[in-house]
């Protein structure tokens, strides 16, 4: 249920605990009226202001800053008030409650974000993205996020929906003089702007079919024969000894794993045990374990010695990226490949990480992670009904049809862009956000 856009709300907004500033907000039609049972400021410009508050049970009164900004020009298109206090949680509590005290009630999950949405001040993938700036976890997922929340997703479909709006309206007018034979809109010019948005359709679906990444790692796991150098590689890599290495074939038996930052983005690295036919059960364990984590790897580094003739990679996910590696490069004398590596001399290792930061970089570009889910279905709905709307004017079906099919095609690229929602829909993804966001 979605609560009451006229309520005031109040909610710790910064990290709970002590600290040296908590910051308490307060938004909604009575937030002058809150505020001056604690402070007589309220009526302060749109700037960080001393006061004083004076709280119930404490015997002086304390400093504090006031922030206060008057509807319309305020995030949450109301009045606007945050209080900035020492983090100290008992004088926190007792702040929060006088504010309760005097007539606002506890904001719920998202709310001042809701109310932002509800306002107009941003739409539902913007909403969205304020939940992936804050969960944000590497600087890729916090720039995804910021394109999110600027506009990048919804600022095409805005403009693939008044295309189509024009479309329809056109087709619409057809039909009140189809017994006087004026066209207002000719098939071929229907089917042209049709396969327009088509193809603005079908290259959001690639982005949503691109890798999210937003609170999940990359995983690039190296592969190849016993003693192709791989845990070499793996050390250096990282820059430490992380991997025993050993002239012996078999030396790695688990798998190992580290965290990475390539390019800005954190991945897992992970050496498996070289690939041969298990002598023993310790050995045809380590094969399970390493080809788990091939079928799971998102880049997988192939390596192969220099000295050795070049093996087929085998055995990888389809949608993995597969980089084949010469390695242990020095004992062919010279580097045959962009892809060619030797930890001892060293060489190859810099052509390496770029082309590695490359892959990284594409793989990590995934923006709508957090409406991904919610996007996707409607996007598919509306390129099949483009689709039907592209093939009755092919076919010169009755305009009826055609203006139906657009009409469908509208409600989902509504839905996408979040012009057409539903409370449960709201419901779902505000109850994701923390308390005072």
């Amino acid at each position: 249920m979605i609560p009451h856009p006229d309520d005031t709300i109040v909610a710790l907004s910064s990290a709970p605990g002590p600290g040296g500033r908590a910051v308490v907000r307060v938004t909604g039609p009575r937030t002058r009226a809150v505020i001056r049972t604690v402070t007589t400021d309220a009526d302060t410009v749109a700037k960080l202001t001393p006061t004083r508050l004076t709280l119930s049970g404490v015997p002086a009164t304390l400093p504090a800053d006031l922030y206060f900004r008057a509807t319309p020009h305020t995030y949450t298109g109301q009045d606007l008030a945050e209080l900035h206090t020492p983090s100290c949680p008992p004088l926190v509590e007792r702040l929060i409650a006088d504010l309760l005290a005097a007539g606002a009630r506890p904001a719920e999950r998202g709310e001042f974000t809701l109310r932002a949405f509800l306002a107009g001040k941003k739409d539902l993938t913007q909403a969205e993205a304020v939940l992936a700036v804050i969960d944000s976890r590497t600087p890729a997922d916090l720039g995804q996020a910021l394109t999110q929340l600027a506009g990048g997703v919804t600022q095409p479909l805005h403009a693939l929906r008044n295309d189509l709006l024009d479309l329809l309206a056109d087709v619409e007018a057809g039909l009140d003089f189809v017994d006087e034979n004026i066209e207002f809109v000719s098939a071929a010019d229907v089917m042209t702007r049709v396969t327009r948005g088509i193809a603005q359709l079908v290259n959001l679906r690639r982005q949503l079919d691109a890798r999210s990444r937003t609170g999940d790692v990359l995983r690039v796991v190296l592969v190849g024969a016993p003693n192709a150098g791989k845990s070499s590689l793996f050390n250096a890599l990282l820059g430490e000894s992380a991997a025993l290495v050993g002239p012996v074939p078999g030396t790695t038996r688990d798998y190992l794993t580290a965290t990475l930052t390539v390019a800005g983005v954190v991945v897992e690295l992970i050496d498996t045990a070289g690939h041969e036919t298990a002598r023993d059960e310790i050995e045809a364990q380590a094969q399970r374990l390493s080809g788990g984590q091939k079928r799971h790897a998102d880049i997988v580094l192939h390596c192969t010695p220099a000295d050795a003739p070049p093996s087929p990679p085998a055995d990888f996910p389809s949608a993995a990226d597969v980089l084949t590696l010469r390695t242990k490069a020095d004992l062919a004398g010279t580097l045959t490949t962009d892809l060619s590596v030797s930890v001892i001399a060293p060489a190859g290792l810099e052509a390496l990480r770029h082309r590695l930061a490359a892959t990284v970089t594409r793989l990590a570009q995934a923006p709508l992670a957090p409406s991904q889910s919610r996007c996707r279905a409607h996007v598919e709905r509306a390129l099949d009904a483009l689709r039907r709307a592209h093939e009755h004017a092919r076919e010169a079906d009755p305009q009826e049809l055609l203006a139906l099919a657009l009409r469908e095609a509208l409600t989902e690229v509504g839905a996408t862009a979040g012009t057409v929602y539903t409370n449960d829909l709201l419901d779902r993804i505000f109850s994701r956000f923390c308390i005072g966001k």
